[in-house]
Parts: C-alpha cells; sequence; structure tokens
C-alpha cells in the first residue's frame, strides 16, 4: 500500500487548477484558429494571382546643348593634358594640333594658341615620309589660320611652301590612269610600297583652303583635277564613285594600299572643301549621301547603339569627316551630332563600362588608338592606349565635336 501524504489538499485548489486547464486548452485554440486564418488568407490570396506592381525608374532627359558642350569641353581639356607631354613634331602631332585648334573656337583659350606659337610651333613639324602626313600637318596650319581670323600669314606661308615641294617631288600623278595624290613620288624605286588612298587625297583639301587663302587658283584647279579629272584622265569621282554614297577601289589593309579607308568617309572632307570653293551642289550632294551610307549602322560600319566605326582605327579623322559632312547640310544630316556624342560617350565610359579592353584609361585619361570594345580593328597600332597617335585622335574627335556644339 502506498503511504498517504501528510498534507490535506485544500478543495479551492483543485478548483483552480481546473480552471486554469481549461483556459489554456482555450487559449490553443484560439492560436490554431488564427493560424489557421491566416494559411487560409495567403492561399487565397495567392489563388487570386493579383498582378504584380512594376516600379519604373524614370528615364533621365537629355542634356541640354549648354550642359554637352561643357562636358566635351572638360573631356578634352583632360585629354589634352597628356597629349601635350608627349607630342612629337611629326604627323601624329598634327591631328591633335586640328583637335586643340577647334577647341580653341569653342573656348578661346589663349594658353592654346600659345602652345603651337611658342611651345610646340607648327611651323617646326616634320612633313614625314607620306604624302598624307604633310596634308595633315598643312591641314593644321590652316585650321588655326582660320580659327584665328585668318590674319596668320605665316601658317598659311608654310603650307603653301610645303603643298607645293610635294607637287614638285611628283606626288600628284596621274600614272595609274586617274589623278591622285600618291604617298610616295611614282619613279621612287620598286622596293617601295607606292599607293594612293583618301588619306593622301586629302592635299585635295589643303589646295582648296589654301585657295581661300590666296585666291591663286592653281590650287583650285589642282584639287578639282584631283576630283574630276582632265579631258583626257579621269578623277577619282568618275574612276570610284558607284553612287549612293559608295565609293569602290582596292582593298587590303587601311595603312598599306586599302584606297578607301573608313569606306570613303575622308571623301566627305574633301568634297565638303570643293563645295565651299566652288559652290557647286554636286560636291554636296555627294557629301550627304556618303554621310548617311556610313553612319546608318545597316550598312554594316558603324555599331547600332553608340555608332563608333567598327573595323578600323583613326577616330579622330573619322569624327573630322563625318562633322564636315554635316557642316555643309546641318538639314539633311541633323542625326549626326547626336550619333557622334554617342560616339564619344562610348570610349569615355569604356562601351558603359563593358568594354573588354581599355578605351579610355581614367588615371591620365589616356584613350586607345581603335573604338571597338572588342577589339580586331585594322590600322595604325590599334592597340595602343595613350601614346602620340591615339591620343592626339582623341583630341581630335572631342575638340571637333566641342567647336560645332558651340556653333549650334
Amino acid at each position: 500500500m502506498p503511504k498517504k501524504s501528510r498534507h490535506r489538499i485544500h478543495p479551492q485548489l483543485t478548483n483552480d487548477k481546473g480552471t486554469i486547464q481549461r483556459n489554456r486548452s482555450l487559449g490553443i485554440g484560439i492560436a490554431f484558429v488564427l493560424i489557421m486564418s491566416i494559411i487560409l488568407f495567403f492561399w487565397i490570396r495567392n489563388g487570386k494571382k493579383e498582378p504584380a506592381v512594376t516600379v519604373q525608374e524614370k528615364a533621365l532627359p537629355p542634356p541640354t546643348t549648354s550642359e554637352l558642350l561643357r562636358t566635351t569641353i572638360q573631356r578634352a581639356y583632360a585629354i589634352d593634358n597628356l597629349f601635350h607631354r608627349i607630342i612629337n613634331p611629326e604627323w601624329e602631332g598634327a591631328n591633335g594640333a586640328i583637335g586643340d585648334a577647334h577647341l580653341y573656337a569653342a573656348t578661346g583659350d589663349a594658353s592654346l594658341l600659345q602652345f603651337y606659337s611658342n611651345t610646340s610651333k607648327l611651323l617646326n613639324m616634320h612633313n614625314g615620309t607620306w604624302v598624307d602626313d604633310r596634308a595633315w600637318v598643312c591641314l593644321a596650319e590652316m585650321y588655326w589660320w582660320d580659327v584665328t581670323g585668318r590674319n596668320g600669314s605665316e601658317w598659311v606661308d608654310d603650307a603653301r611652301r610645303r603643298y607645293l615641294e610635294a607637287k614638285r617631288e611628283g606626288r600628284m600623278s596621274k600614272h595609274e590612269g586617274f589623278w591622285s595624290w600618291y604617298n610616295y613620288p611614282p619613279r621612287m624605286s620598286k622596293e617601295i610600297n607606292i599607293f594612293t588612298n583618301t588619306n593622301m587625297n586629302q592635299m585635295a583639301t589643303v589646295a582648296c583652303w589654301l585657295y581661300q587663302a590666296t585666291q591663286d587658283k592653281q590650287f583650285l584647279n589642282d584639287a578639282l583635277v584631283i576630283w574630276e579629272g582632265d579631258a583626257k584622265t579621269p578623277g577619282v569621282e568618275k574612276q570610284f564613285y558607284r553612287g549612293n554614297g559608295i565609293w569602290k577601289g582596292r582593298e587590303g589593309q587601311a595603312a598599306f594600299g586599302k584606297q578607301f579607308p573608313w569606306e570613303g568617309t575622308g571623301m566627305c572632307t574633301i568634297g565638303a572643301a570643293l563645295y565651299r570653293a566652288t559652290g557647286k551642289e554636286k560636291y554636296r550632294d555627294i557629301v550627304i549621301a556618303t554621310a548617311k551610307r556610313i553612319m546608318d549602322p545597316s550598312t554594316g560600319w558603324v555599331d547600332p547603339v553608340d555608332f563608333y566605326q567598327l573595323r578600323m582605327d583613326g577616330n579622330g579623322a573619322f569624327v573630322l569627316f563625318i562633322l564636315d559632312a554635316y557642316q555643309i547640310a546641318p538639314a539633311e544630316l541633323v542625326d549626326i551630332p547626336g550619333k557622334v556624342q554617342k560616339m564619344l560617350e562610348h570610349v569615355w565610359s569604356n562601351n558603359h563600362e563593358k568594354s573588354l579592353i581599355t578605351l579610355h584609361r581614367p588615371i591620365d585619361n589616356g584613350i586607345r588608338n581603335g573604338w571597338n570594345p572588342r577589339g580586331g580593328e585594322d590600322g595604325y597600332k590599334v592597340n595602343e592606349v595613350g601614346t602620340v597617335h591615339p591620343q592626339s585622335q582623341a583630341v581630335l574627335a572631342f575638340g571637333v565635336f566641342a567647336s560645332i556644339l558651340k556653333r549650334n
């Protein structure tokens, strides 16, 4: 028999314990019902498949012309800082000098004029070897003559001397059955690769500038012979122009024989110079057709989003050529500045931070020679970043665009 407790259980205590147990059971039941209600609520809600609310980010408005001009000038100076430290007295430096002339037109910065008048004098630049080397130097001198009020006669005189010297050397020739400027005179050794292309024929652009500066018709006649030919021998238009902005010549590597690097975009600058010199609408029409074709992504030459050229270096020259076209036909080519803006933003942002290679090196604002974010271009040392040639090309591109924005 188990022992009985020595303590008696009070009847009231027995009743309180029962109450507590009943209350506990009731609480558990209420909690269970509440949980099941919540589960049922979400099950019904999900079953209705209410559409999700999409929050759209508000698109930023495009920059105003003044904002874009300010940004472009800031970037041009950032690129210029490196270029002025590494500039050489060769044609490579001349490209940057052209860009700085345009930057001067946009800013009136006297230090830029001082740089090319004294620190790195244009008059001391070398002619180089190929005739287009000389053309870039002459063009730099003529642009500076233009943006400084057309008063710098020493620049005109020097460009005239360089031009006439090249002509006396026989580099303007018809020896291949059409008139053109050649990298070397045709009588040079057969071991030297003698060829012509759009770059060589920038000497025709120089001739148009010299005609404007001197009114000496020999220069205009030279430019017309290159484009039109004479009574016996065709010029480049009849020889190579196929209509609808299409120029077709010998193919090959861009720097070694290809007759129309940039697919003929360089003809925009020559044609624009002839139009300004003569007022003849034919030149303007061909320039418009060429620019439209080149900047239309369906032709396969530029990127469909950012409009950088896909297959060559020399981006500053490309921008110069295409904006020369725009300047003589702004109504017909109204989309060109916007496309150039996207091109320059592409390189500055390293293809919106998606580039596989360096296009813009922020540490010193060095720019790559080719602007295809995947590489693979054809041209002159396309992989170089921040050396004289690519940096001068970048100065050219940003400087020319700044001058266009200033005018607008």
